[in-house]
């Protein structure tokens, strides 16, 4: 299974990106400076990259909204469900011939 790992700052993680970006410093380098992996450290500057418009990609208003509409859609799909068993069920009782 999968080690998790406590959400880290904002902050925390622009400044990371930062070190990256301004000064030129590698993710495996601070890697071993600080916690995070360097995977993560180049996943944070590339999203970064997305956000600003530098690289083609979701932004992270984006992905959140569309999170977000998943989980609604998600919602109303098991409303419509329940609608439709219920719609089938009185139906059914209304109806003694079926």
């Amino acid at each position: 299974m999968a080690r998790t790992h406590a959400r880290y700052p904002e902050e925390y993680k622009a400044e990371i990106v930062r070190l990256v970006r301004e000064d030129g410093r590698a993710p495996s380098d601070l890697a071993r400076e600080f916690e995070p992996s360097a995977q993560s450290i180049v996943n944070w500057v590339a999203q970064t990259e997305i956000d600003v418009g530098a690289r083609a990609g979701l932004s992270t208003d984006e992905k959140t909204e569309l999170k977000r509409l998943r989980s609604e859609v998600r919602v109303l799909r098991m409303e419509k469900d329940l609608l439709e068993k219920a719609a089938a069920f009185f139906a059914a009782k209304n109806n003694p011939t079926r």
